[in-house]
C-alpha cells in the first residue's frame, strides 16, 4: 500500500504496525492500547485508524477497519459474505492445529473447565482457538461454574465423539502411556491411585511445555 509523504515523520511505519497489531488481535484494541503499542499519544493512534480506515474503504479492499465497543478492530466487506461463509463451512472439514488440538485434549479429559483453565495448563490466551473449537462443533458451553464471576464451562459435543469413533468419553485412551508412565499390574490400590494422581497432575502441567 502506497502513502506518500508519511515515511518522512514514521507515520507510515506507524500504520504498517497498526495493521499487524489488527490483524493478530481477536478483539476491539482501545486507542489507550494502540498508543502504547506504537509508543504514540491517543490522538495519534485515532488518527492513524481513521487514517487507514479510509484507506481502505478507497482502495476496495475486502476488509474495513470500524470502532466498535470503544476500540479499533478488522471486519469482511459485507460485499464478501457469500465467499466468506462458503470458506468456513468448507474449512470446517480441515485439520486441526497443533493448537486447536492440544486445546481440544485439555477439555476433553479436564471437562467440564473454564476459558481461564485452559490458558493455565496451556500457558497461552486460547479464546481464539475455543472459538474456532466451537465453530466447528467440537466445543460447546455447559453450564456455568458456581464460583465468583460464574466462568462459562466447556465441555465436547457429540460431533466430537463422532469423529473420533468413540461411543462416549469413557472410551477416551488413558493419557499415563501418552506421558510415558508405566502403570505397574498387580500394585497396592494405594499406589495405583497415587500413581493416577500423578497423571492427573503431569496432564495440567506438560501441555506448558508442548506449546512453546
Amino acid at each position: 500500500m502506497t502513502m506518500p509523504n508519511t515515511e518522512a515523520d514514521g507515520s507510515g511505519t506507524d500504520t504498517r504496525a497498526l495493521e499487524a497489531l489488527l490483524f493478530v488481535s481477536d478483539e476491539p484494541l482501545t486507542p489507550s492500547v494502540i498508543a502504547q503499542s506504537l509508543e504514540v499519544d491517543r490522538r495519534t493512534a485515532d488518527a492513524l485508524c481513521d487514517r487507514l480506515a479510509k484507506e481502505l474503504e478507497a482502495r476496495g479492499a475486502g476488509i474495513l477497519l470500524r470502532n466498535v465497543a470503544g476500540g479499533w478492530r478488522l471486519f469482511t466487506h459485507p460485499d464478501t459474505a457469500a465467499e466468506v461463509e462458503r470458506f468456513v463451512l468448507s474449512s470446517r472439514q480441515a485439520r486441526l492445529t497443533k493448537a486447536a488440538l492440544e486445546t481440544l485434549a485439555i477439555v476433553a479429559y479436564k471437562q467440564p473447565v473454564t476459558r481461564h483453565q485452559i490458558t493455565s495448563i496451556r500457558g497461552v490466551n486460547s479464546d481464539g482457538v475455543i472459538r474456532a473449537l466451537q465453530d466447528k462443533g467440537l466445543v460447546e458451553e455447559a453450564g456455568r461454574e458456581e464460583t465468583p464471576g460464574r466462568p462459562i464451562l466447556l465441555a465436547t459435543t457429540p460431533t466430537f465423539l463422532e469423529r473420533l469413533g468413540l461411543p462416549s468419553l469413557a472410551a477416551l485412551p488413558s493419557l499415563a502411556p501418552l506421558l510415558g508412565i508405566d502403570a505397574e499390574p498387580d500394585e497396592n490400590p494405594v499406589e495405583e491411585h497415587t500413581a493416577s494422581e500423578d497423571a492427573g497432575h503431569a496432564e495440567s502441567s506438560e501441555p506448558v511445555e508442548s506449546s512453546e
